[in-house]
């Protein structure tokens, strides 16, 4: 069977919980990781969704997905495509489907009529850098993820 590159549906949370789940041990993350299918399943598809994903599957079985959702320049005053993670099975790498996915996320950019389409990469994460910028990306050097949770999010809002 060919594979496949299509919108996420409820019936993929799992099997997109369980990459997620990979990505978080190949990143050395899983101590934060706490996604739940309930809590995906939520995001991606309840009354308010947070998020879209594509999936890829082969033979039937997800094997790669990306997760994204809009943002916004102020500066552009247009609003951007963000991913948030894109990620297929390490012996699946090197056959196209990651080059589809972020294509397709691209596309989807475009037709939106985004002003930008971003995302984030661990600085040591040579073998993902170097795919980005193949595919036509630029690695901002001087920017800086700022990032607030738990007890210090709930001091800055005032709340603890």
């Amino acid at each position: 069977m060919a594979d496949i590159i299509r919108d996420a549906t409820p019936l993929d949370v799992s099997g997109m919980l369980g990459l997620m789940r990979e990505l978080a041990e190949y990143e050395k993350l899983t101590h934060l990781f706490v996604a739940t299918e309930a809590s995906l399943r939520d995001a991606l598809f309840g009354e308010r969704p947070a998020a879209e994903a594509l999936v890829a599957e082969q033979d039937g079985k997800i094997v790669g997905y990306a997760l994204y959702f809009h943002n916004f320049s102020t500066f552009l005053s247009r609003r951007g495509l963000y991913l948030e993670d894109i990620y297929v099975k390490p012996a699946l790498r090197g056959t196209g489907l990651g080059t589809a996915l972020l294509r397709r996320v691209a596309a989807i950019a475009v037709e939106r009529q985004c002003g930008r389409f971003e995302w984030s990469v661990l600085d040591w994460n040579q073998s993902a850098i170097d795919f980005y910028t193949k595919m036509g990306a630029t690695v901002l050097p001087d920017w800086r993820i700022v990032r607030v949770t738990d007890d210090a999010l709930s001091r800055l809002a005032g709340v603890a």
